[in-house]
């Protein structure tokens, strides 16, 4: 599956600086699996927080749009001296974009839907540096298995579901529903490491060999 990229490829001005040279960054998030991705790959996150509220975001926004919409407001609502990064998942299927789930009955709405088929995950991340961004977004299929009612409420009384789009964790107990999927694991798990790298190498390039 080809990675959705929607990115600037002009290079920002100015050289790289030593918080780039030492993959320092300030992450607008509290979510610990984007924190250890980033640390994953070498980077050094501060973790900051954003004062945008992703429930003004209209679900009638295609689900690319949202995502990208939410990860831009995250950055742009944050204030930090370091390159700012920002992240924003949505499950989706038929269409529906699954963010969330509100209560149990929402995460059990969720996990029935995606029940015995195939669902799209988006990622969505933007860098922000000397007040311009950088967008990116990823998407990966994942394909359920079917899913017995016990095993819906086992999983929602273990409060993995909890904060989490689509009501589950890849990574967590939620890989046991996981049949197979295609495309990047850490886009499905909520940070797309790949083309974020894309974005922060073209922010920062290396400089040239002697």
């Amino acid at each position: 599956m080809t990675a959705l990229n929607s990115f600037d490829r002009n290079r920002f001005p100015g050289t790289a600086t030593r918080a780039a040279r030492h993959r320092t960054l300030a992450l607008a998030s509290q979510s610990p699996r984007r924190l250890a991705i980033l640390r994953e790959f070498g980077f050094r996150p501060v973790v900051i927080a954003s004062a945008f509220e992703e429930s003004a975001l209209s679900r009638e926004l295609e689900p690319d749009a949202y995502a990208l919409s939410a990860a831009r407001g995250k950055a742009l609502a944050a204030r930090h001296r370091l390159p700012i990064v920002a992240a924003d998942t949505v499950v989706v299927v038929d269409g529906e974009i699954l963010g969330k789930p509100q209560d149990p009955p929402d995460a059990e709405r969720m996990l029935r839907l995606l029940s015995g088929r195939v669902h799209d995950v988006l990622s969505a991340v933007v860098l922000r540096y000397r007040g311009q961004l950088r967008e990116a977004i990823d998407r990966s299929q994942v394909r359920f298995k079917i899913l017995a009612d016990a095993a819906i409420r086992e999983y929602i009384a273990s409060g993995e579901p909890e904060g989490k789009a689509g009501a589950y964790a890849i990574q967590g107990l939620g890989s046991r529903f996981v049949e197979n999927y295609l495309g990047s694991y850490r886009n499905i798990v909520g940070f797309p490491i790949e083309v974020f790298m894309e974005i922060w190498k073209q922010t920062f390039p290396d400089p040239p060999e002697d």
